[in-house]
């Protein structure tokens, strides 16, 4: 079977699993979100932190709560890190400096996972399982939470009520996250994936020298970390590792669970606004980007240019030989067009064009399907600026959802769709600017400026994949990226609930034959080339500097 081959089938067989998934999870979590009973070991919980699940709150309130539950989380992380040494189960590492330990607190709690440590040289199992693996399913729980609250915003009338924020973080955890990732680890575990508290030991002899391994509950975390798009890996070398991601079937596993939920959330959106022609037309949207995006990404990898790469069957550098072109390029994709940042491959050793398809795909906001929960109100802000397009075209007031989409609403979503790339522009300006952050480039030129401009991205996106060959592990990257991930996770979080508050608080307007009918192919087109033309207009310079000036030099 010819290497192509073998990718288009894979690509086929992923389509038909989340086919497959799409109306049970979807119709399940909007079950799981209108529900207005409490399961008994939620009660135990709700207890526990003295909240009342059944009050609801407006989006203030709501906003409170998520930045409250992501600052205290923030704090405990930091301090599991630096009180390392004197933690049981350390393996012997000791306390992590003060600004890796800022770093890495941001990256999880804002559901980016990026890493500038090496997890098996760095981090014990107490940091790893109570700390790293916990926030993999409160921050998850906490994305999908804010979109659940903007699709009762839109679902609501004359109320400015969008629920309560604890009941739906734990219902997240309890109902969603939780049983999936059980059953995900039992496939792991049972196709190789290791699972268990050992500590160091030396594998195997090389050369005269011995290489060491610790072990650890790798398969549990590898379940959650892809499932809640989070993409933090147990080992440097992440899903690439054999001990995360051993065959080429968890390989596709793993982007399985990459696509379950932001992919489901779309019939989940549709349920709750009672429409799911509704639901149907932003899952086509998405659809149609990731489906272009991993043909172009397959097209570049698979390119010939000499004999190399013709014997290779494609550009097989840094990339796994288990997986493939195929394989590698589809997780690429996923991993990019998600905030889930996990990698089987080197992003790096793409060619120059499929670097920046990579890049591209997070600049787009990653809402294609995009994280859990972050993707599908991420979308849903696209589509308001979609039907706002389409109102200046005709003349009339936009509306979408039967709410009108006036001045208010209109200003937070432009704030939401500004703020990231202004993150990421700015922070790469500086670093590019001033003389320190330029020692830790691997590489000059386009590609040296590609490892700073992804870097960014990948924070400012909430992704966390790394570009390689950039030494981030620096006072000013663990700062800046710090400050980038926070800032790129919790403003926007702040005008979506702004905004769900503004629709929550309307009266419904009646359809007429002037409305513009957004469930159907016309407006999925609209709606995709709203995405690319405002990523295109805002980002193409960087990117003529960066992967463009590679790919059409090479």
């Amino acid at each position: 079977m010819s290497p192509v081959l073998a990718g288009v089938l894979q690509l086929l067989a992923l389509m038909a699993a989340l086919a497959l998934a799409y109306r049970p999870l979807g119709d399940y979590m909007a079950r799981v979100y209108s529900s207005d009973k409490h399961l008994r070991v939620e009660k135990w919980i709700y207890k526990g932190i003295g909240a009342d699940p059944d009050t609801e709150m407006r989006w203030p309130a709501y906003l409170r709560g998520v930045l409250a539950f992501s600052a205290v989380s923030v704090l405990f992380l930091y301090l599991l890190q630096r009180l390392q040494g004197h933690l049981p189960g350390s393996l012997g590492f000791s306390a992590i400096d003060p600004d890796q330990a800022f770093n890495t607190a941001a990256s999880f709690v804002s559901n980016t996972n990026w890493q500038s440590y090496y997890g098996e040289q760095a981090m014990g199992h107490v940091v790893q399982t109570a700390g790293l693996a916990v926030q993999n399913f409160v921050s998850a729980a906490v994305g999908i939470a804010v979109a659940v609250a903007l699709v009762r915003g839109f679902a609501r009338s004359r109320t400015g009520e969008l629920g309560n924020f604890w009941s739906d973080l734990v219902r997240g955890v309890v109902r969603i996250l939780l049983p999936i990732s059980v059953i995900a680890a039992v496939v792991l575990v049972a196709c190789g994936a290791i699972q268990n508290f050992s500590g160091i030991h030396a594998v195997g002899q090389f050369f005269g020298g011995s290489q060491e391994w610790n072990g650890g509950a790798v398969a549990s975390q590898e379940a959650i970390k892809e499932l809640g798009t989070n993409g933090g890996g147990y080992f440097n070398a992440n899903s690439a590792h054999p001990f995360e991601n051993p065959t080429p079937f968890t390989n596709l596993f793993e982007i399985f669970l990459i696509l379950l939920i932001p992919f489901a959330l779309t019939r989940t959106f549709g349920r709750m606004v009672g429409s799911l022609r509704q639901g149907y037309a932003i899952l086509a949207t998405m659809v149609t980007i990731w489906i272009g995006f991993t043909a172009l990404m397959m097209w570049t990898e698979f390119a010939h240019h000499g004999p190399a790469f013709d014997i290779a069957g494609g550009a097989m550098e840094g990339k796994e030989t288990r997986f493939g072109v195929g394989g590698s390029s589809i997780f690429a994709v996923a991993t990019t067009l998600t905030s889930t940042g996990a990698v089987d491959s080197f992003h790096s050793s793409f060619t120059g064009l499929g670097g920046g398809i990579t890049m591209l795909g997070m600049q787009l906001g990653e809402i294609a399907p995009g994280g859990t929960g972050s993707g599908l109100y991420g979308m849903l802000i696209m589509a308001i600026i979609a039907v706002f397009i389409a109102g200046l075209m005709v003349g009339r007031t936009p509306e979408y959802l039967g709410k009108k989409i006036g001045t208010r609403e209109i200003k937070f979503a432009a704030l939401y769709i500004l703020i990231t790339p202004a993150l990421v522009l700015v922070f790469t300006a500086a670093a590019m600017a001033l003389p320190t952050p330029g020692n830790s480039m691997t590489n000059s030129g386009a590609h040296g400026f590609s490892e700073i401009l992804y870097a960014y991205t990948s924070g400012a996106n909430n992704n966390g994949s790394a570009f390689a060959g950039l030494n981030a592990d620096t006072q000013w990257f663990n700062s800046t990226i710090g400050l980038a991930m926070l800032l790129g996770r919790f403003l926007p979080m702040v005008f979506v609930l702004a905004l769900a508050g503004s629709l929550a608080e309307q009266r419904p307007v009646p359809a007429t034959a002037g409305t513009l009918r957004t469930e159907k192919p016309l407006f999925t087109g609209l709606l995709v080339g709203a995405i690319l033309i405002i990523t295109g207009l805002t980002y193409f310079p960087a990117l003529a500097l960066g992967p463009l000036a590679e790919g059409l030099a090479s």
